[in-house]
């Protein structure tokens, strides 16, 4: 079934890249407190999520801040060093970037993407929740193809 406004976000495991190396965070822990956007893409160094969809929370992440979000994570289904070193070359700064590497959160949200066609397998959908202490208050997922409801200046609109 796939999350919607109202819903808790699911209990989950994902790992981000720390001083030390890969960290397994708890999904609560990362997402449940305060407001947070959490946004979807496809693929890390995919060229609309490298080219539009990271950058343009990287160029808003002030104004989503004036805006009370306090903690903005950017999950794929890639690997732990594919998004740190994604996160990186992107000057992410404060964007936690998150990797659901078997997808196992992605599919908790309900909100997979059979990629196999582009040889890219099982990934997440285009999407980004806000979320306010656990408790999802907007769900904005893409048509295939498309990049508009789930960029940074969109979200910015609706909180």
């Amino acid at each position: 079934m796939t999350i919607k406004a109202g819903d808790r976000i699911p209990d989950g495991k994902l790992k981000v890249m720390g001083a030390d190396g890969p960290t397994n965070v708890d999904a609560a822990e990362l997402l449940g407190k305060g407001r947070v956007v959490l946004f979807s893409v496809p693929g890390a160094f995919t060229p609309t999520c490298s080219a539009k969809h990271l950058p343009g929370f990287i160029e808003q992440a002030g104004a989503l801040g004036a805006k009370g979000v306090g903690k903005i994570v950017c999950l794929a289904v890639n690997d732990v060093f594919v998004m740190g070193a994604w996160g990186k070359s992107a000057g992410a700064g404060d964007i936690v970037m998150a990797a659901d590497g078997n997808g196992d959160y992605t599919r908790a949200l309900g909100l997979e993407l059979d990629a196999r066609g582009f040889g890219m397998g099982m990934r997440g959908q285009r999407f980004a929740l806000v979320i306010e202490d656990g408790v999802v208050k907007q769900v904005h997922v893409e048509a295939p193809g498309e990049f508009k409801v789930s960029s940074a200046e969109h979200i910015l609109a609706t909180i």
